[in-house]
């Protein structure tokens, strides 16, 4: 029996958890961040929390024949963990990243590379309603830029400082696209501020974007860990595990 440890926390994740789960072939853990304080949890057994970074997730690795990061696309720190961990520990890892968006006619694009370079991008520009989409950790780089006005659509309420005036929108996709197209119009949204995470969850906030002539700044996604195999979907790395 292969025994796999799955950082997870995606709808891939789940999906991969669930494929293995069936077969008795593997024994998984689904091991979650916490991040969320209402997870959507995948079958099987799972973990809450974090490792005390990759020294206490290699010594965790003991116990395991190989290793699958499906975090977020954005969990930067998480993944080089498990790059290291799994170098410390002799366990192979495996990265299911699921493709990023790309540009399609219409789209009114600019990429930028971080979070606060979006905050930046919007800080030399005209009072504009912006929808925000980045998450509840980056809702402070925002926060001095008084000028416009912010519909901030997060999961979990942030915890920092939000900008003087906005909007706090406690939701979870996925998101219909009459709704996204609803959501633009009924708050008369100039610009929509997304990172690029990739997947079908919560991309209709493009297409409607891309309907209404909207421009979009686009958080371009951080570097990975380099010489880690990467499979784009849970029945891809479904399949490398069986191979």
């Amino acid at each position: 029996m292969t025994r796999v440890l799955l950082l997870g926390g995606t709808a891939e994740a789940r999906e991969l958890a669930r494929l293995l789960h069936e077969d008795d072939r593997f024994e998984v853990l689904s091991s979650l961040a916490g991040r969320v304080a209402d997870p959507r949890l995948p079958v099987g057994d799972t973990r809450i929390g974090g490792y005390g970074g990759p020294s206490g997730l290699a010594s965790f690795l003991e116990d395991y024949d190989v290793l699958v990061d499906a975090t977020h696309p954005f969990a930067a720190t998480i993944s080089r963990n498990a790059a290291e961990a799994a170098a410390r520990a002799g366990v192979p890892l495996l990265a299911l990243v699921r493709p990023p968006w790309s540009r399609e006619p219409g789209d009114r694009w600019t990429v930028v590379p971080t979070v606060a370079a979006a905050a930046a991008e919007l800080a030399g520009r005209a009072p504009a309603r912006v929808l925000l989409t980045t998450g509840r950790q980056d809702v402070g780089e925002f926060a001095a830029l008084d000028e416009h006005w912010f519909l901030i659509r997060v999961v979990d309420a942030p915890s920092g400082i939000l900008p003087h005036r906005s909007v706090l929108l406690r939701d979870r996709g996925p998101y219909p696209l009459d709704s996204e197209r609803a959501l633009l119009r009924e708050n008369d949204i100039d610009v929509l501020v997304t990172k690029n995470s990739g997947g079908d969850l919560v991309s209709a906030k493009l297409a409607a974007a891309r309907e209404l002539g909207l421009e979009v700044l686009v958080v371009d996604r951080p570097s990975r860990p380099e010489g880690v195999p990467t499979v784009p979907t849970a029945a891809a790395a479904y399949a490398y595990l069986l191979a």
